[in-house]
């Protein structure tokens, strides 16, 4: 049997960092509300110049030189985002041409918080049907260009990075199941209310930044990721004593907490790096395995449970064995 098992990994944060402490002096918030209600004590925000794809690259570069791969062997490029460089081409081709990655299958995927874990099932069905056998997934985003740094319900959640993972065909037992799922009837609850169709001018004039009604957005949260963790274990038959290890979006400290208790996990074998680069929408998932994969903590061979949950509303997981 064929299965897609990640090769390497790789993280890239920008080098500028927007603490709490710098937030109390542009918006009327506190560090200690913040953490209170968020868990996230700063920020990595994008220079001037430095765009998603730039973001991209570096993560990318690690991924590959962690799983020894070169750019000839790479045979299918993801990119999810929310930020890309431009209109078109996608980020994806504007990458595959910076790696010096020639003729395979490139493209976006827009599902927001949850393009990584959309992304990872896309290349999971593309190697098992043999469509492809080593495949670049990289989540990226520049949320700080769509964030109004005046609104301190949202300016205190998000920032800027990019998460990579090198997955390829093998004999051994790698990603078990991923299960996606969407519900438009939600989009108002956490919107960029602004887009290319409805005019440039409009998108212009109304600064295209990100709308949240943070209570309903919460509630739905918990929910829905209580439910992805109940319909991934009983698709595989496993209980959750079976998982070694949780990797969650990092939108909010709560939400992980309350994910957690739904596994009965303790928070010793949940991965958070929220307090370090607060939301980073499609780049979350990724960074926080990279960091557990570098240091150790996550080993070959144990169960790793990914989830995500973002606008639209999407929602998903992945179930994989390291």
């Amino acid at each position: 049997m064929k299965y897609t098992r990640i090769a390497g990994t790789g993280g890239f944060l920008p080098e500028k960092v927007l603490t709490n402490h710098d937030l109390e002096e542009m918006v009327d918030t506190s560090n200690e509300w913040i953490v209170d209600r968020t868990g996230i004590c700063k920020r990595h925000i994008a220079a001037d110049g430095e765009t998603t794809c730039d973001l991209a690259e570096q993560a990318a570069r690690r991924a590959m030189s962690a799983a020894g791969k070169e750019a000839h062997d790479i045979d299918l490029v993801i990119v999810a985002t929310t930020t890309p460089d431009q209109i078109f081409p996608s980020t994806a081709c504007l990458l595959q041409q910076r790696l010096g990655i020639h003729g395979c299958a490139a493209f976006d995927v827009q599902a927001v918080c949850t393009g990584f874990v959309y992304a990872l099932g896309i290349a999971d069905k593309f190697i098992k049907t043999g469509s492809a056998r080593c495949a670049l997934i990289v989540g990226a985003e520049t949320l700080s260009r769509i964030i109004d740094w005046s609104d301190r319900d949202t300016c205190v959640l998000f920032g800027d990075g990019a998460g990579a993972v090198i997955v390829e065909a093998s004999s051994e037992p790698g990603i078990i199941s991923s299960h996606l799922h969407a519900d438009g009837k939600y989009a108002g609850l956490l919107q960029v209310p602004a887009g290319i169709s409805s005019g440039l001018a409009q998108l212009a004039e109304s600064g295209a930044f990100v709308e949240m009604r943070g209570n309903e957005v919460f509630k739905m949260a918990v929910t829905t990721l209580g439910r992805i963790v109940d319909e991934t274990l009983d698709h595989n038959g496993m209980n959750k004593s079976d998982i070694d290890w949780l990797i969650p979006h990092q939108a909010n400290i709560r939400i992980i907490k309350a994910t957690a208790r739904k596994l009965r996990m303790p928070m010793d074998h949940v991965v958070v790096t929220v307090d370090e680069h607060g939301n980073t929408s499609a780049a979350s998932v990724p960074l926080a395995l990279d960091k557990a994969i570098r240091d150790g903590r996550i080993k070959r061979g144990e169960i790793l449970l990914l989830e995500a949950f973002g606008g639209g509303f999407t929602w998903g997981s992945a179930l994989l064995k390291y």
